[in-house]
């Protein structure tokens, strides 16, 4: 199970929003809406105060306006979120070389060997959600472990500006009461699907055979079956090849009806998820593109707090987008398309050498 690495997750705290808040001091303490408007529109990101009602990314403005009385709005501006981003990466190379960013607001840090400051992964940790709060205004979580899965579900436990160390002799009594919608690579689908058949625990899934979560949920039974035991030895790896996963189809005869998008993209999806399975991978950003009856382009993206690989989640965000985004096509349609990108792995998990680990 141990890996002998020492392991950081960053993951900025509502990201998006907390820069907003942060340029913008009459936004603090408020609810707020990053992307959208309130009559239209899909929500990027949401600030803590928003999410107290329910409010998340990906969810239709519309709605996430109903949900949370006096929401507030706001456009996104990427520049700002790239700038904060910089400054965030060039804090962790202070540590390590060994950075892998999984998007602007997380990344992951091999800290076995630093480059500098102590020894000790958790006082790293410490020391660079420090140097974030006082040279960026801005808070983020820290997860430490032994592996990237069980650093990965670090951060995510104490949210806002907490830090969890998972050390090893306490991995497999915190998976199995972790609620299985809280598994990094298992979303919102899929979770409910386990739930059906009884698994609401790491304990409840840890009781199934490969064999068994191969036939249930295909090849990624066999990251669930892995991940459970937390065996996971995957390298923080600091470049990718593969941007994104995609599928496009263009119709014989232009299409003009909700229904008949639907139709396409519910088959589109299921070939997009098809290629993230077949590639052992999952993703974050979901973009739809449509190309009318005179070839002219558009395109709709949203980014889900939550990986998404299965069919049923890709047709889910893209429904969203497609009807919520902005107004329907106004010119028949020739062309549809749904791509994934910020991508991650869920290929082999390969137990390591059994090693004591001082984190």
């Amino acid at each position: 199970m141990y890996t002998g690495k020492k392991i950081i997750h960053v993951d900025m705290d509502a990201f998006f929003a907390s820069v907003e808040q942060r340029d913008f001091p009459h936004l603090k303490g408020r609810p707020v809406a990053v992307g959208g408007s309130s009559t239209r529109g899909v929500v990027a990101a949401a600030s803590y105060e928003a999410r107290k009602y329910g409010v998340h990314s990906a969810m239709p403005s519309a709605l996430a306006a109903k949900k949370c009385p006096g929401l507030i709005f706001v456009p996104s501006r990427f520049d700002a979120y790239q700038a904060a981003s910089r400054q965030i990466r060039g804090i962790f190379q202070r540590y390590t070389d060994l950075i892998e960013p999984l998007s602007l607001d997380e990344a992951y840090l091999d800290v076995t060997e630093p480059k500098t400051g102590p020894g000790s992964a958790t006082s790293i940790a410490r020391k660079i959600k420090a140097d974030i709060l006082a040279e960026v205004q801005l808070t983020a979580s820290a997860g430490v472990s032994f592996n990237k899965f069980l650093a990965k579900i670090g951060s995510d436990l104490n949210k806002p500006d907490g830090l969890t160390v998972i050390k090893p002799a306490e991995a497999l009594g915190l998976i199995a009461r972790l609620p299985i919608e809280k598994f990094y690579g298992i979303g919102p689908v899929t979770a409910e699907k386990m739930k059906r058949s009884g698994i609401h625990y790491g304990a409840d899934l840890s009781r199934y055979s490969l064999a068994e979560l191969q036939s249930l949920y295909g090849k990624a039974g066999q990251y669930y079956f892995r991940m459970v035991r937390c065996l996971d030895d995957r390298p923080v790896r600091t470049s990718r090849i593969r941007k994104s996963v995609g599928a496009e189809q263009t119709f014989e005869n232009n299409i003009t009806t909700l229904d008949a998008y639907l139709e396409r993209l519910e088959r589109i999806a299921e070939k997009v998820s098809k290629r993230l399975q077949d590639n052992n991978l999952i993703g974050y950003t979901v973009t739809l593109k449509i190309k009318s009856s005179d070839f002219e382009i558009s395109t709709r993206q949203t980014t889900s707090e939550t990986p998404v690989s299965q069919k049923e989640e890709v047709f889910e965000l893209v429904s969203l987008l497609l009807q919520h985004a902005s107004s329907l096509p106004t010119k028949p349609v020739r062309l549809l398309g749904i791509s994934i990108s910020s991508l991650r792995s869920i290929s082999e998990f390969l137990p390591g050498p059994q090693l004591k680990l001082g984190l």
